[in-house]
């Protein structure tokens, strides 16, 4: 991934280019891709039956992310810091989903990401997650951000600085202090 050619192509996009998106797509696919391996690595028992899975989640992520084509974006941090973001949601609504379907909910549309969760457990741990995340933002919306930039964005503490417009020293002590947070509120849950 060239790091210019993708400040140039949302420079694009911020300008009001709609052939920029579909410029962009190939050279951040490669980075949102082990993104999105990553994150159902972390979800799935076995990653390697979902190789396709993968490539429907950066479809659904891009998606989702040029559907906001009011953004004003601010470089390829802030793109990847909304991919992350992105992708968050959409795994925790197919969580929710297949939590509902557990108990015999009604079936909502079909995502490309349906075969990435098999077992039901898996999807009650990402909602657990996201409960406990979002518990944090309500405690400390900085610390929630630095989470979910760095657990659903695999984003390095210098790039987590930029788009927050903070030191790294700060990011890096703050993600300390909301992993302790995190861990203290995910035992309370299992017991």
């Amino acid at each position: 991934m060239k790091i210019e050619e993708v400040t140039e192509r949302l420079t694009e996009i911020s300008n009001g280019s709609q052939e920029a998106y579909n410029k962009l797509f190939p050279v951040v696919y490669d980075r949102l891709r082990h993104l999105a391996y990553t994150q159902i690595g972390r979800i799935s028992a076995s990653p390697a039956e979902h190789t396709w899975s993968k490539t429907g989640l950066v479809h659904e992520v891009y998606l989702k992310m040029v559907r906001h084509d009011q953004i004003d974006w601010k470089g390829r941090t802030h793109f990847f810091a909304v991919a992350s973001h992105s992708m968050r949601q959409i795994l925790i609504d197919h969580a929710r989903k297949m939590s509902r379907q557990k108990r015999g909910g009604d079936k909502k549309e079909i995502t490309f990401i349906d075969e990435i969760m098999k077992a039901e457990f898996q999807a009650e741990e990402l909602i657990q997650i996201d409960g406990a995340l979002n518990k944090l933002n309500d405690y400390d919306e900085r610390l929630a951000k630095i989470v979910e930039l760095r657990f659903f964005g695999e984003m390095n503490f210098e790039d987590i600085a930029e788009v927050m417009n903070l030191s790294p020293r700060t990011v890096y002590r703050d993600w300390a202090v909301a992993r302790g947070w995190l861990y203290k509120e995910l035992k309370k849950q299992l017991i």
